[in-house]
């Protein structure tokens, strides 16, 4: 089973047990006036929630074996001109939101407002004031374009992964 069958799978086994979770919420109880919507309705139930834990079962055992998948497959993105290359678990990170806490450190280095020009001292002599910057503009906006790009490069590249790599299980 690849890795993307695995992810549709728990998707629809969820489903499943969101909808035996209704049955069961619905059928545990009623009146005694009431008729019952099914013959023998305590064992209906009863399998019903044994359904439900091998569901829960078997969920367990996909999201641990695709775990186990994106801990030991390398995948190497282009980034910035360069090849790196990091296992699907630490793409996913990157994915999730360290690329996009890189880009606001980054977004951090600017000018604050400050204008360059020509200042009068309390002597009443003018002085030119120019900006000091601690940092590189140019690495600055590169760093910008890599880290607004890097979330779509990992996506697409997961996309292909995901559809090619068996799971270990």
């Amino acid at each position: 089973m690849k890795i993307i069958e695995g992810m549709k799978q728990i998707k629809d086994l969820q489903r499943k047990a969101s909808d035996l979770r209704i049955k069961i919420g619905n059928c545990s109880a009623d009146l005694d006036v009431e008729t019952p919507l099914y013959e023998e309705q305590k064992t209906k139930v009863r399998g019903w929630l044994q359904a439900h834990d091998d569901i829960i079962q078997e969920i367990l055992k996909l999201r641990v074996a695709i775990q186990r998948t994106n801990l030991a497959t390398d995948v190497t993105v282009e980034l910035g001109g360069k090849a790196v290359t990091k296992n699907i678990a630490e793409w996913i990170h990157r994915r999730r939101d360290l690329a996009q806490e890189d880009l606001s450190a980054w977004k951090q280095l600017t000018d604050r407002g400050l204008r360059e020009g020509t200042v009068k001292q309390s002597t009443g002599e003018s002085k030119e004031v120019k900006i000091r910057r601690y940092y590189d503009p140019e690495e600055r906006d590169r760093k910008l374009d890599m880290y607004r790009s890097e979330p779509l490069l990992i996506d697409s590249r997961l996309e292909v992964i995901n559809a090619i790599t068996d799971l270990i299980e």
